[in-house]
């Protein structure tokens, strides 16, 4: 393997929560050193040498919530088209849902697509397997099965364990293995239906609509169980105001709890859905831009652990349909950090808190440990620029489905290349 230098790059530390202007050697696919130019380390370079020009160097992005439609969907997306699109969006690690048809809720289906990943995807794949059988919530899986097949955490996705006893089995055979289970906080008798956030726009539209109450109601159940239980859980998506002081609480009494964000509800509002523009239909439903302020802050603040995409590819015809009728979701591997730059240059949050949502905290809450600038990590990196401008057209995405809300957007921020274990595997263009 190459080694490989680069030099004239501003190196963005998520653990130390610092960027400087240096340079960074790899060797045998690690981080061998990183330099400050300020104190004069540097001495030479070795193998191939790469000038930054003033960029921007930082770990890969994990991507925590990543919906691949294999098996069953391939038309939307398959691991190939997957892999390509997190390449081209710096994305070094993609953690993938178990909301495939069938489910990811055997060893056997879970070996599958661990082996497909292998095979077609450029990046690390890295799969999480159901909670319950089918994700129907009535009977859960076999979680040290599954663990041992791969299974980094276990989820039902969208789909909330409604029988609390049948929960509180899982959280607790889950605590006895160490297992991750990931859950979705909306109260599903409240947001059934729902295709909007309750308010004076929804009302206007005439769209069926959920109070962002559900999501703290369902937190407030699910802190409960971990409580009693002493489970490490992990809540998807956390998008209102409402639902912070919760989760505050859980976190200050030391619970084994954290949080993540999807950066559509970081970077969007309940306003752009406009005339019923269906890219922008998603779950839960785009919130106040009182409730994006709210949550952008505690992600700056640490209170929210992690930033993702929440990837979910739909088809063309899935979208063209009424907004009530339209499937939920939205495609973001592309699209990931350049919407990131969105919260860098309006001031919300500065590049290492960025990336310690985005890399360095869900490696860690995964076990994994990629997501980190410093001698002995994977080099697995993203170069890119924050200040680059472009239009966003969705024909250009790599995905096979390319629903997403951006399109037509004047965005800032390109990735220039990603390093999987120091090998390239994008460039982009010049």
């Amino acid at each position: 393997m190459t080694d490989l230098t680069f030099t004239n790059v501003h190196v963005i530390d998520p653990e130390a929560q610092k960027v400087t202007f240096g340079a960074v050697t790899i060797s045998s696919g690690k981080i061998r050193q990183v330099f400050d130019n300020k104190e004069n380390q540097f001495r030479g370079e070795t193998g191939r040498v790469i000038d930054g020009a003033g960029k921007y160097l930082a770990p890969g992005l994990v991507d925590l919530g990543v919906k691949v439609c294999e098996p069953g969907e391939r038309h939307k997306e398959s691991y190939r088209s997957a892999g390509r699109a997190a390449a081209a969006g710096g994305v070094t690690t993609i953690i993938t849902r178990p909301d495939t048809t069938p489910a990811i809720d055997s060893p056997e289906t879970l070996e599958f697509v661990t082996r497909r990943a292998n095979e077609a995807a450029p990046v690390h794949v890295r799969p999480m397997a159901a909670l319950t059988k089918g994700r129907k919530g009535a009977e859960m899986t076999e979680i040290g099965f599954l663990m041992d097949a791969g299974a980094v955490a276990f989820t039902d996705c969208d789909r909330v364990v409604t029988n609390t006893k049948v929960f509180s089995r899982a959280l607790t055979y889950a605590r006895s293995l160490g297992a991750l289970v990931i859950a979705h906080p909306q109260d599903p008798g409240l947001s059934a239906g729902a295709a909007a956030t309750s308010g004076k726009f929804a009302s206007l539209r005439g769209l069926p609509a959920v109070s962002p109450m559900a999501e703290r109601m369902a937190l407030d159940r699910d802190m409960a169980l971990v409580e009693m239980t002493g489970a490490r859980y992990h809540a998807d998506q956390i998008t209102t105001a409402r639902a912070l002081p919760a989760l505050e609480r859980a976190k200050a009494n030391g619970l084994d709890v954290t949080a993540g964000t999807s950066i559509h509800h970081l970077t969007l509002n309940a306003l752009d859905v406009a005339d019923y523009r269906t890219f922008f239909k998603l779950k839960p439903p785009l919130r106040d831009e009182q409730d994006r302020l709210a949550v952008a802050e505690a992600v700056k603040s640490g209170l929210i652990d992690v930033i993702s995409s929440m990837h979910t590819p739909q088809d063309e015809e899935s979208k063209r349909l009424p907004f009530e009728e339209a499937a939920s979701g939205a495609v973001a591997l592309e699209t990931l950090l350049p919407a990131a730059m969105r919260l860098y240059h309006a001031g919300l949050i500065d590049l290492p808190a960025l990336w310690r949502a985005m890399s360095l905290n869900p490696a860690r809450r995964l076990g994994l440990d990629t997501g980190r600038m410093a001698a002995g990590a994977p080099a697995d990196l993203v170069l890119f620029d924050p200040d680059a401008p472009f239009l966003m057209d969705r024909s250009t995405l790599r995905s096979k489905s390319r629903n997403t809300p951006f399109d037509g957007a004047r965005m800032q921020g390109r990735v220039l290349a990603t390093y999987v274990a120091g090998v390239s595997v994008y460039e982009r263009a010049t």
